[in-house]
């Protein structure tokens, strides 16, 4: 089994954040102390380019098992990406309220967080995250498929 390239480790998140163009820049602090509220946890560097909020194991039906934060986001060159692990299809009321944005399986794609309604944001994280830490085995059985 290939072994995982995305990892927490211990690249300063603070430096990385420091490095984003300044178009980002404030809106990552925003989304990053957000994240830190709503999860509690310290956020830390998962491979080169994610911030990511706590922890959980998961074990595929394959066996292949692994870490995984449980929600973080990434500066990237078109869009920020905010990772939301266990996907939408919860969360319809949310989503309709949240503004201008695309989605992928749990990738929340926003080119700027004044497009979108932040107290949406902050209760869709704040709820995936209550989710994953209740259901994390039953996410990671739905990622095998």
């Amino acid at each position: 089994m290939t072994e995982l390239k995305t990892k927490k480790n211990n690249q300063d998140v603070e430096q990385f954040i420091d490095a984003v163009d300044e178009k980002r820049k404030d809106d990552c602090k925003a989304v990053l102390k957000m994240m830190e509220e709503v999860t509690g946890a310290k956020p830390a560097m998962w491979g080169p380019s994610i911030v990511g909020f706590g922890s959980y194991h998961y074990k595929y039906q394959s066996g292949r098992e692994g870490d995984w934060f449980l929600t973080g986001f990434s500066p990237r060159k078109q869009n920020l990406t905010l990772y939301i692990m266990p996907g939408f299809e919860k969360y319809p009321t949310l989503m309709k309220k949240l503004g201008k944005f695309k989605t992928g399986k749990s990738c929340l794609y926003i080119k700027k967080l004044e497009d979108v309604d932040m107290k949406a944001l902050r209760q869709l994280v704040k709820e995936s995250v209550a989710h994953l830490k209740k259901n994390g085995k039953e996410i990671a059985n739905l990622w095998s498929n």
